[in-house]
């Protein structure tokens, strides 16, 4: 965990990358980066925290996530929102593929995060 990482700001970074491999349901490979994820921040707290936000209603946990973390945007500054977003991105396109859902999905968020311009720019560069 980076010191300008804190306990809050590691939740919307977990719930972040949770709820987008969560999307069309958690396989062994997405748990698997997660948990990486989760190591590499030393954020297995706030990881627990992310799956029982969404086990408490998974119909609407996106909606909720969604909710959350636009509450949460005024404490996190900008560039620390796009690089959690870019990082979710990379994250997911690790398994070989970023379906249309969860790319729209994440664009969703990134603009919630009024970071969808410099997401997309950073996309780009990837391809």
């Amino acid at each position: 965990m980076s010191q300008s990482d804190t306990s809050e700001d590691l939740k919307c970074y977990m719930l972040l990358v949770a709820i987008i491999f969560h999307y069309h349901g958690l396989d062994e490979e997405e748990k698997v980066i997660l948990d990486r994820k989760a190591s590499e921040k030393n954020a297995f707290d706030e990881l627990n925290w992310a799956y029982n936000f969404i086990t408490e209603d998974y119909m609407t946990a996106f909606d909720r996530a969604r909710i959350y973390l636009k509450d949460s945007k005024d404490s996190l500054d900008k560039s620390k929102r796009l690089r959690y977003i870019n990082d979710t991105w990379i994250a997911n396109g690790e398994k070989g593929y970023i379906t249309e859902m969860e790319a729209t999905a994440m664009l969703k968020l990134a603009k919630d995060w009024e970071v969808d311009k410099e997401l997309v720019n950073l996309v780009q560069q990837l391809v």
